[in-house]
């Protein structure tokens, strides 16, 4: 499916059926994650069985304590390790949504419950909740483009697009703390303003952009 499409219908859901996710998915997940993995240098894991993944009050208050499934989002601890895991794990989200599944990025969970495999000099970041939502979710307040972008001047068509598509984007406490720079040599910057898990969203936000920037023009590399 086209992912301006899927960017447009996914929505974060907390709220999950009691239903297992299917074989032949979660083998092709399975097969998603190993590629991702490949390429983004991560150790994503999809967990079958959540467990107690959401097990604390918050959570099961949220309903995450319903998502069957979860994908624990870990790698080697560095400097960018945090913007990957948003940039390859939305890629993972999207694909997800293009199966029928819904999901949902969690901050807040228990590391402990899930059986994950961490290696030494790894950190986990953040989890996915991932399952058949009791709903399709509500798309979320956004900002305007003019209060995300700096730019001087006239600004490419793809510019505009990549902007749509960053500002659909999942960020924590839907804080949306981030500008998108356009410089002069039509270069792009995603600026990240700080706050909770602000770099992960960072990643979440360029990987949109970069889906709207290409899909609608030629001259953005």
């Amino acid at each position: 499916m086209d992912k301006i499409v899927l960017i447009r219908e996914r929505h974060s859901v907390r709220n999950y059926e009691a239903k297992h996710i299917e074989a032949e998915k979660i083998s092709k997940i399975r097969d998603k994650i190993d590629e991702l993995n490949k390429e983004g240098n991560l150790h994503l894991q999809l967990i079958e069985d959540a467990g107690k993944t959401y097990n604390k009050l918050l959570n099961r208050f949220a309903g995450l304590g319903s998502a069957p499934s979860v994908i624990i989002c870990a790698g080697k601890d560095d400097e960018t390790l945090e913007e990957r895991i948003g940039y390859y794990g939305e890629d993972l989200v999207l694909y997800i949504q293009g199966l029928g599944l819904n999901t949902c990025w969690a901050g807040t969970f228990n590391k402990m419950g899930a059986e994950t495999e961490v290696n030494e000099g790894e950190k986990i970041v953040i989890s996915i909740a991932v399952g058949y939502g009791k709903d399709k979710g509500k798309p979320h307040k956004s900002k305007t483009p003019e209060q995300v972008i700096e730019a001087k001047g006239d600004r490419p068509y793809w510019f505009d697009k990549g902007v749509e598509m960053a500002l659909l984007a999942p960020t924590a406490i839907n804080q949306q703390k981030f500008k998108i720079r356009l410089n002069d040599d039509e270069s792009v910057e995603i600026i990240d303003k700080g706050g909770p898990f602000s770099k992960v969203d960072k990643g979440i936000v360029r990987r949109h952009f970069e889906i709207g920037a290409k899909t609608y023009g030629d001259t953005y590399k």
